[in-house]
């Protein structure tokens, strides 16, 4: 019975394509340098961001503050990637970026350590159909959005204009 229902989920998973990876797989480091283990977000809707602290959409920082603290307690969470990928407008060294963040939008949702877009894994499948299951992609620029779905599955990816508190997003986070 085993053999034939190992046999069925395998046909199944060959035929349907399979699970996509989840998110909840890739473990990464905050900015103070702490281990965070992506799926200790199981369960939670996330929104990563690759942010920036001397861009054009910065201000977004506060938007995004907005919607984590009204979130939060909601099974949401942001988590923040600063980049220095476009035109070096993340130049600082982890300790900068904490203290630019906390000093003039007060984020208080987790950020990780600086990444490089090109490299990072978690980046690596958030942009490739073949490994997120659901489209390919191109972070043209800094705050681009990604939305991921309670079980750590891709759902929709948004450009930099579209701000955090969109009421796309906002009605996605609330299950509308």
């Amino acid at each position: 019975m085993k053999i034939i229902l190992a046999t069925a989920l395998l046909a199944m998973s060959i035929f349907f394509g399979g699970d996509p990876k989840s998110i909840h797989q890739f473990k990464v480091k905050t900015l103070e340098g702490q281990d965070f283990d992506l799926a200790s977000l199981k369960g939670k809707k996330v929104m990563v961001v690759n942010t920036a602290s001397k861009c054009g959409f910065t201000p977004q920082y506060k938007e995004l503050e907005g919607v984590y603290e009204k979130y939060k307690d909601k099974n949401f969470v942001i988590i923040g990637f600063p980049c220095n990928d476009f035109m070096s407008q993340e130049p600082g060294t982890s300790s900068d970026i904490r203290e630019f963040c906390t000093k003039n939008y007060g984020v208080t949702f987790p950020m990780m350590e600086k990444i490089t877009i090109s490299t990072s894994p978690v980046y690596q499948w958030l942009k490739n159909k073949d490994q997120n299951g659901v489209e390919d992609n191109k972070v043209s620029w800094n705050f681009n959005k990604y939305l991921i779905d309670e079980n750590g599955h891709f759902v929709k990816h948004l450009g930099s204009k579209t701000k955090p508190d969109d009421e796309e997003i906002i009605k996605w986070i609330e299950g509308k």
